[in-house]
C-alpha cells in the first residue's frame, strides 16, 4: 500500500497534468472558431472553382487538353499525398487519416501498383515511416505557419508540380480529414493530378446557351488549373485545420474530465489509507495503557 505522502504526490501530479489539459482546452476551443470560420469561407470558392473546371473539361479533349488534366495516360505509379497535423494530443485525428491512407496503399500494391508517399505534416510521416519509410518520397514542414495561408498551399502545390514535371508518378491522390462538426471528422481523398472534380461536383446549367471562349478553353485551362489545385489543396489544409483544433478541444475535455475522476478516486483511497493509520495508532496507545 502507497504511503500518505505517495497519495500526496500524484494528487499533486495529476492536478498539474490537469491545469494543462484544460489550459490546451481552452486555447483550442479559441482558435477553433477562426479554423471553422476560415475552412467554411473557402468552400464556395473550391466548389465554383471546380464547377468552372468541370464545365471547360468537358469541352477539351484528347491531346490539346493540358498536362495537368489529361495526365500522363497512365496509372502505374501513384502519389499519396498524406497531410496530417504536426502536433498531437489531438486523439484519433491523425491516426484516421492513415488508417484511409494504408487501406489505399493495399490496394494499390494489390492491384501491382507502384507506390509513393508525399507526407505533408509531421505526425502521419512518423506513423508511415514504420511500414512505408522507403516510399515515402519527401516531408513538408509547415510548422513553421501559425495558421493556415496560401502560402502553405503554395509550397504544397508547387512540390507536387516539380515532381510531375520530373516524371516521378503518373497520378497523384490527397488524403486529409473534412471537417463536419467539433466531434466529427471524416477521413477523405480528392485526386488532384490528372484533375477531376469531387464527387457532387456538377457543371453549372447553362440552360442551352453556346459559349464562344477567348482565349479557348485549352488555353484558360492551363492558366486556371494550376490554380485549381492550390486552390483545392488550400481548402484540405483549411478542413484539416479546423479538425484537428476540434479533435484536440475533444481530447483535452476528455482528458481533464478523466484526471478529475482520478484525483477523486486517489483522495478517497489517500483519505482511507489515513483513517487507517489514525485508527493503527490508536489501537497501539489503547494497547499500550491496557498493558500497564
Amino acid at each position: 500500500m502507497p504511503s500518505l505522502k505517495e497519495f500526496r504526490n500524484r494528487i499533486a501530479s495529476v492536478k498539474s497534468t490537469q491545469k494543462i489539459t484544460k489550459a490546451l482546452q481552452m486555447v483550442a476551443a479559441a482558435k477553433l472558431k477562426r479554423a471553422q470560420q476560415q475552412a467554411e469561407a473557402a468552400r464556395p470558392y473550391s466548389d465554383r472553382m471546380a464547377r468552372v473546371i468541370a464545365n471547360l473539361a468537358a469541352a477539351v479533349k484528347g491531346d490539346s487538353a493540358p498536362m495537368l488534366l489529361r495526365g500522363t495516360g497512365k496509372q502505374d505509379v501513384q502519389l499519396l499525398v498524406v497531410a496530417t497535423s504536426e502536433r498531437g494530443l489531438c486523439g484519433g485525428f491523425n491516426t484516421q487519416i492513415v488508417r484511409l491512407v494504408r487501406e489505399r496503399i493495399g490496394e494499390l500494391q494489390a492491384a501491382g501498383k507502384t507506390v509513393k508517399i508525399l507526407c505533408v505534416g509531421k505526425k502521419g510521416r512518423d506513423q508511415l515511416r514504420r511500414n512505408y519509410g522507403s516510399v515515402i518520397v519527401d516531408y513538408i514542414d509547415l510548422s513553421g505557419f501559425r495558421t493556415i495561408t496560401a502560402d502553405a498551399a503554395t509550397i504544397v502545390s508547387a512540390k507536387l508540380l516539380e515532381l510531375f514535371a520530373a516524371g516521378q508518378f503518373d497520378v497523384a491522390t490527397l488524403f486529409f480529414s473534412r471537417f463536419r462538426s467539433v466531434i466529427s471528422q471524416t477521413p477523405s481523398a480528392q485526386q488532384l493530378i490528372p484533375a477531376v472534380a469531387p464527387k457532387g461536383v456538377t457543371p453549372p446549367d447553362l440552360k442551352g446557351a453556346v459559349y464562344e471562349y477567348e482565349p479557348s478553353e485549352e488555353e484558360i485551362l492551363e492558366a486556371l488549373l494550376p490554380k485549381y489545385m492550390n486552390g483545392q489543396i488550400l481548402q484540405a489544409l483549411l478542413e484539416n485545420q479546423a479538425g484537428f483544433y476540434g479533435a484536440q478541444m475533444t481530447a483535452t475535455d476528455n482528458a481533464t474530465r478523466n484526471a478529475g475522476d482520478l484525483i477523486k478516486k486517489l483522495t478517497l483511497r489517500y483519505n482511507r489509507q489515513r483513517q487507517a493509520n489514525i485508527t493503527k495508532e490508536l489501537i497501539e496507545i489503547i494497547s499500550g495503557a491496557e498493558a500497564l
